[in-house]
């Protein structure tokens, strides 16, 4: 019997070396510097190239599809069909204080620390050298297995885009890019404004409305929960200290962190919130909502009204569509979500709120399209055409489920749940995809942030577990 972390374990600083290689290349989409061969820019084919050039070294087939997307191949099976691996090796920026230099990986206690650690250039040289052993040991192959570099997971995966023009998909394969066990499924996505459509008549200031909204903004990132929203409202010169004292007393009552200050007749509120991703807007507290829940009440101009009221009905502490008579689950990929991460009013200009909504498998973008647009019309609002993704799962009787299931449970003795997903991966791309890893149940992840970092232990159990599946799955019997 092959003892999997021991051949792991072996080529510890090889890996180790590998991977400092990749992490020091800032691989940041730019399209600034894009050319030939580059089309996500100079860096990204930079790293396309060192991994190609790597797996050359190492004895395997190699191609590479414009700079979009390489691959490197094992196997001489005349099968149909192969197994696929998928990694990124493009990475978000380097923002934010960070303890050592973001493309200086540099280990403390136990942990990698770079830029790209844990997404995805940490667990892709993982996989790597999973399928790296497999080819050392000379291990017998059913079907081929094809080891895939994307370039832009992070940013609209136009990487996978080119893939599947010319290349057949595979019958089956994993991307080490998200949670253990392993995430079989993800929801459905839905991104769209909804505009504000002007009265016919804007009426002027002071005649219509206690209040003025001169402005109202929040957030800035269509998925993330807002962290901050800021309203400008005029009024008489005597109510605007009562409502700035009404307002001291709101974020009281709320526990929320907000200021207010009088200038040139105007009165300017901020609110704070707390980021999540939004995916999970629970984790979150929505400072754009926040703010308007406390400006509902007043008197406004019209427009401004109807842009509150909507807001507030709908959108309010309610992150799975109850009011707006949208909620739904299933037990395969759990309760529909809804965060607004950006949202705007302005008099003269463009007033809307942006929804980034998450969906089960198993329901339809239609119906729930049709019914945001009956509800927002009430209040005089118009959807955008959408942005839609398509949910995404394997049936759990799937042959490469059970392998995974298996090869989990065997390595850590833990129960091998299925989990679903908001988010998405590269596992949409292929068909029957999954993610397989490489974060622990119970560990932090610092992914898209400062000090990200992957526990060394874990990058060697998870190439452990990455070379077995792949010699796993690639031995497995699929229907045709």
């Amino acid at each position: 019997m092959i003892n999997w972390y021991e051949e792991v374990n072996r080529r510890k600083e090889d890996l180790l070396q590998d991977l400092d290689g990749l992490l020091r290349i800032p691989s940041v989409k730019n399209l600034e510097t894009s050319g030939p061969g580059a089309p996500m820019g100079k860096e990204i084919g930079r790293a396309l190239g060192y991994m190609l050039d790597l797996s050359a070294q190492h004895g395997f087939r190699t191609a590479n599809l414009d700079g979009y997307v390489g691959y490197a191949e094992l196997g001489g099976s005349a099968e149909d069909g192969y197994i696929a691996v998928l990694g990124h090796l493009d990475v978000v920026a380097a923002t934010g204080n960070w303890t050592s230099p973001p493309y200086e990986p540099t280990i403390r206690d136990g942990k990698l620390h770079a830029r790209g650690a844990i997404d995805d250039k940490g667990p892709t040289l993982a996989a790597y050298y999973g399928l790296k052993i497999v080819k050392e040991l000379g291990l017998p192959l059913k079907h081929n297995v094809r080891f895939i570099f994307g370039t832009d997971e992070e940013s609209g995966s136009r990487c996978m885009a080119r893939y599947r023009q010319t290349e057949k998909l595979p019958i089956a394969g994993f991307t080490p890019d998200a949670d253990y066990p392993i995430v079989h499924a993800e929801k459905g996505q839905i991104n769209t404004r909804v505009m504000l459509e002007r009265s016919v008549e804007h009426a002027p200031v002071g005649l219509e409305g206690k209040w003025y909204l001169h402005s109202f903004f929040g957030g800035g990132t269509a998925n993330m929960v807002p962290e901050s929203a800021r309203a400008i409202i005029a009024g008489e010169a005597g109510s605007l200290g009562e409502l700035a004292a009404e307002y001291t007393a709101y974020c009281e009552s709320r526990g929320r962190r907000g200021i207010s200050r009088i200038e040139a007749g105007q009165i300017i509120l901020e609110m704070e919130g707390k980021a999540a991703h939004g995916m999970e807007p629970q984790l979150g507290v929505n400072a754009a909502l926040e703010l308007i829940h406390f400006l509902a009440p007043l008197s406004f101009q019209p427009d401004a009204e109807r842009f509150l009221h909507c807001v507030e009905t709908y959108l309010f502490e309610d992150y799975a569509g109850v009011a707006l008579g949208i909620a739904n689950e299933d037990e395969i990929s759990g309760a529909l979500t809804i965060n607004s991460g950006i949202l705007q009013f302005e008099p003269e200009g463009e007033s809307f709120f942006y929804i980034n909504l998450r969906y089960p498998v198993t329901d339809e973008a239609s119906r729930i399209l049709d019914t945001i647009t009956k509800q927002v019309g009430k209040y005089g609002f118009a959807m955008e055409p959408p942005l839609l993704k398509k949910g995404h799962h394997v049936a759990k009787d799937h042959p490469m489920i059970g392998i995974l299931q298996q090869i989990y449970q065997d390595t850590t003795g833990l129960v091998p749940t299925l989990l679903s997903t908001g988010g998405g991966t590269y596992a949409y791309h292929i068909g029957n995809g999954v993610a397989f890893g490489p974060l622990f149940p119970g560990k932090t992840s610092l992914a898209h942030q400062a000090d990200e970092y992957i526990e060394v232990e874990d990058l060697l159990l998870s190439a452990a577990m990455y070379a077995r599946a792949i010699y796993e799955l690639a031995n497995a019997d699929y229907d045709k």
